[in-house]
C-alpha cells in the first residue's frame, strides 16, 4: 500500500508516495514550483526513510526544471493528447460496459498488469488514487461476451472543464474488438454531460497500440509532451 506524507514548503508543498507498492522507490509530486532547496530537503528525508530511488509525476517542460537543477534526469517521456468531447465515436454495439463495482477491483488489476509494463502497473493504491485525482471521476469495466468477466476498463476524471482520461486498459487477449473504443466513447459521453469541453490523456511515447488508438479517435498531441523524471537518493545522502 501506498504510504502518503506531505512535506510542507514555505515555497508549496510536496506529497510522497511509494512508487507502485514499491517500498524502494517514492514518488515526489509538487503543488506549484518548488525551489531547488525544498527539493534537496525532501529528497534528503526520503533517503533518510531508507528510499533508493525517487520519481515524479508526469511533467511539462516548464514544471520539470527545479526538478532538473535538483539532479533529476529524464526516465521516460511521454505524449500528451488532447480532444474535445463533441462527436464521441460510435461504440461497437457488442461491447458490454457497466460501471466498476469493488468486487470488480482484482479482476481490474489483473488487467492492468497484464496490459502494462511493470513500472507502470497500478496496485490498489494507485487504482485509488486515479480515481481520487479529480473532484469527479467515473470508472467503467468492459465484459467479456456472454460472461461477467473484466476484460477493460477506464478511469475518467473532471475538473470544471476539463476532464482526464486518467487509465485505460484492456487485456492484451481482447486488443482491436472495439473494447478501448467504448470505454473512451463512454467517457467522452460522460464529460460532455456534465459541461467538460474538453479532455486530456497522456501515454508513453512507445506505447505504439494506445497511440494508435487515440490517433483513430480524434487525439492531437500537444508539442513538448511530458516527462517523468528520476534520481537515485545516494548513500551520501542518508
Amino acid at each position: 500500500m501506498s504510504v502518503h506524507r506531505h512535506l510542507s514548503r514555505e515555497d508549496g508543498r510536496l506529497r510522497t508516495t511509494t512508487w507502485r507498492g514499491d517500498p524502494s522507490t517514492a514518488q515526489l509530486v509538487a503543488r506549484g514550483r518548488p525551489s531547488t532547496r525544498a527539493l534537496e530537503d525532501a529528497l534528503a528525508e526520503l533517503a533518510q526513510s531508507g528510499f533508493a530511488t525517487v520519481v515524479t509525476s508526469a511533467l511539462s517542460p516548464a514544471e520539470q526544471a527545479p526538478f532538473l537543477d535538483a539532479g533529476f534526469t529524464v526516465h521516460e517521456r511521454l505524449h500528451l493528447l488532447r480532444r474535445g468531447v463533441e462527436r464521441p465515436p460510435r461504440p461497437p454495439a457488442d461491447v458490454a460496459l457497466r460501471k466498476a463495482r469493488a468486487e470488480d477491483r482484482p479482476q481490474v488489476l489483473a488487467v492492468d498488469g497484464a496490459a502494462f509494463l511493470p513500472f507502470w502497473r497500478f496496485d490498489q493504491a494507485g487504482l485509488d488514487d486515479a480515481v481520487a485525482a479529480t473532484p469527479s471521476a467515473r470508472m467503467r469495466v468492459a465484459l467479456r461476451a456472454g460472461a461477467d468477466e473484466v476484460v477493460g476498463y477506464a478511469i475518467t476524471g473532471r475538473a470544471g472543464g476539463r476532464g482526464y482520461l486518467q487509465r485505460l486498459a484492456v487485456s492484451p487477449d481482447c486488443r482491436r474488438a472495439g473494447i478501448g473504443t467504448a470505454l473512451v466513447a463512454d467517457g467522452l459521453r460522460w464529460l460532455r454531460r456534465w459541461g467538460a469541453r474538453e479532455v486530456l490523456v497522456n501515454t508513453q511515447e512507445g506505447n505504439q497500440a494506445a497511440l494508435a488508438l487515440y490517433d483513430a479517435l480524434g487525439f492531437t498531441r500537444e508539442p513538448g509532451g511530458l516527462a517523468v523524471l528520476a534520481r537515485s537518493l545516494d548513500v551520501g545522502q542518508r
